[in-house]
């Protein structure tokens, strides 16, 4: 049987030293009948003479040089231009392995999937940290939206695009919405609403590589959080019940309010993000009559409940008996 065409967009800007790892990977695949498309996002370094370089040498690539619009844009690009059946996409400083396409490709039409998802490495400065079991599991639509947005210990499906695999029908009117960051959140969730089966690889065939330079809570990133991925996770929320997956909506809400919690712990550490835990607060107490309503159900952990409602009446108070926990019990619990 003949095997199906695969499109994968790699977004590129300013990467020079990264390219050769990140396409050779691709052009390696066990799975040759690729159409690899380089997005050259405008970039001011050499990245956009070395796709070019590349295209003359592999019919395969196909390169588009653009004005600058950020990953979003770039990742538009290639899906206007892509022709295969099935739609990857791989982060120019990231690399894959040899076989990821392969078998999720075979993933899919075995088990007769529209998204295989695989595991990912993550590579940081001090190593590489790799959690595959080596198993592969066909999920229902709801069975993998249950893990998807409440998460299970057996899988790792994160939202990132580049760790699947997706059948060109499943999106091929969805774009990534431009000019925000945290993209992937929507773009999946509703690739995820519209879907029938999952094919879930715990292979990890994808490297992603970890900027540990700086630290991670720095205004910016603090600003990206309340500007991007808020709203993104309320807008999941949002469509989850317009799905008429209202248990389902409920679920995500309480792990979005568990995840603005770990938020204002991480801004209160800074004291340039300490007005962004001032908004947390603001918004969890104009949720108030949602978080009460979600934290009475079956699934709400005793400790989550007392959690919320110590953040709910005082922060302040909430933060120091954290850091308490933090210094004085868990060592002791760890034998430390």
């Amino acid at each position: 049987m003949e095997e199906k065409l695969i499109s994968v967009i790699v977004a590129i800007y300013n990467i020079e030293e990264y390219i050769q790892r990140c396409v050779d990977s691709i052009r390696s695949q066990t799975y040759s009948n690729l159409e690899i498309i380089l997005v050259d996002d405008g970039s001011e370094d050499g990245s956009g003479r070395l796709c070019d370089d590349y295209a003359a040498k592999d019919g395969r690539i196909r390169v588009i040089h653009k004005a600058n619009g950020g990953l979003s844009d770039a990742r538009n690009a290639g899906m206007e231009l892509a022709r295969g059946e099935y739609i990857g996409f791989v982060d120019g400083d990231d690399w894959i392995e040899a076989d990821m396409y392969r078998a999720m490709y075979e993933a899919c039409e075995r088990g007769k999937a529209q998204i295989a998802a695989c595991r990912y490495k993550q590579i940081t400065k001090s190593g590489m940290i790799d959690g595959s079991a080596g198993n592969s599991v066909l999920l229902s639509r709801a069975e993998a939206l249950e893990v998807y947005l409440c998460g299970d210990e057996r899988y790792l499906i994160y939202n990132s695009v580049w760790s699947k695999l997706f059948a060109r029908e499943l999106i091929a009117d969805m774009r990534f919405p431009v000019g925000k960051n945290s993209e992937d959140i929507m773009f999946t969730t509703r690739a995820f609403c519209r879907m029938e089966r999952l094919a879930y690889l715990d292979t990890a065939y994808y490297n992603y590589v970890l900027d540990r330079e700086g630290s991670i809570m720095n205004e910016k990133a603090g600003e990206r959080r309340l500007r991007d991925e808020i709203p993104f996770w309320r807008e999941q929320i949002a469509h989850l019940r317009e799905q008429g997956m209202a248990e389902l909506s409920d679920k995500a809400a309480y792990h979005f309010y568990r995840r603005l919690l770990f938020y204002y712990l991480d801004f209160m550490e800074g004291k340039q993000t300490r007005c962004f835990a001032l908004e947390i607060v603001r918004q969890l107490r104009a949720d108030r009559d949602s978080i009460r309503r979600i934290y009475k159900k079956d699934y709400v952990t005793a400790g989550d409940r007392v959690r919320m409602r110590l953040a709910l009446w005082l922060p302040g108070l909430y933060y120091r008996v954290v850091k308490l926990y933090d210094r004085y019990v868990i060592p002791l619990r760890s034998g430390g």
